[in-house]
């Protein structure tokens, strides 16, 4: 899997993109004020760029070096910085909390969110949020991107269930037209959950 995705990351092209996930974009220019973000599974640094570019202090991981190695370099050419590391998602283990937390297309199998999910719930700051965008079960039937196995993608009530602990703010399934670079393009089914910590 991880020799996959580095495989992915390696070309010099931005494979979805240098420009910030929409849904991700607007939430987070609506915030009044910069705190601490955490972007899981970030792979090429788009939004852990964006973030930093407007104060936010960004931690992100994703477990390919090639990933790293162009969030990076993004990072570089825009003049900001931020933490990544290298990782798996069921590696990850801080003391840090954090005010807000994106799971942007990061798509996971049952045993990682098993361990990821609680450990999300519980390292947002009273009053922090959660911000999800993925593909659902229903874009397998799509060629638009996202995982060709259905166990990865999500339910409404998947997502509901999870994160139960925390105040949903919005939870809806939609579709919309995604452009983000080459491999995420056309008419996609995406579910967009924001949640906040009581």
């Amino acid at each position: 899997m991880k020799e996959r995705w580095d495989k992915r990351y390696r070309p010099d092209k931005y494979v979805y993109g240098t420009e910030p996930n929409l849904f991700f974009k607007e939430w987070i220019d609506k915030q009044k004020k910069p705190g601490k973000l955490l972007l899981p599974a970030e792979g090429e640094g788009r939004n852990a760029v964006y973030a930093a570019q407007l104060g936010w202090d960004v931690f992100a991981f994703d477990f390919s070096y090639e990933a790293k190695k162009k969030a990076i370099r993004l990072a570089g050419r825009k003049g900001v910085k931020f933490e990544y590391k290298v990782l798996g998602a069921q590696d990850f283990k801080t003391t840090e909390k954090y005010d807000a937390v994106a799971l942007i297309f990061a798509h996971f199998g049952r045993e990682v969110k098993r361990v990821l999910f609680p450990r999300i719930i519980e390292l947002l700051n009273p009053g922090g949020t959660l911000l999800i965008e993925v593909f659902s079960i229903d874009q397998f039937l799509l060629d638009s991107g996202g995982p060709k196995n259905p166990d990865l993608l999500y339910g409404l009530q998947e997502v509901e269930i999870e994160f139960a602990a925390l105040e949903t703010k919005l939870i809806e399934k939609l579709e919309i037209d995604l452009q983000e670079g080459s491999m995420h393009g056309g008419i996609s089914d995406v579910i967009r959950y924001i949640g906040v910590k009581k």
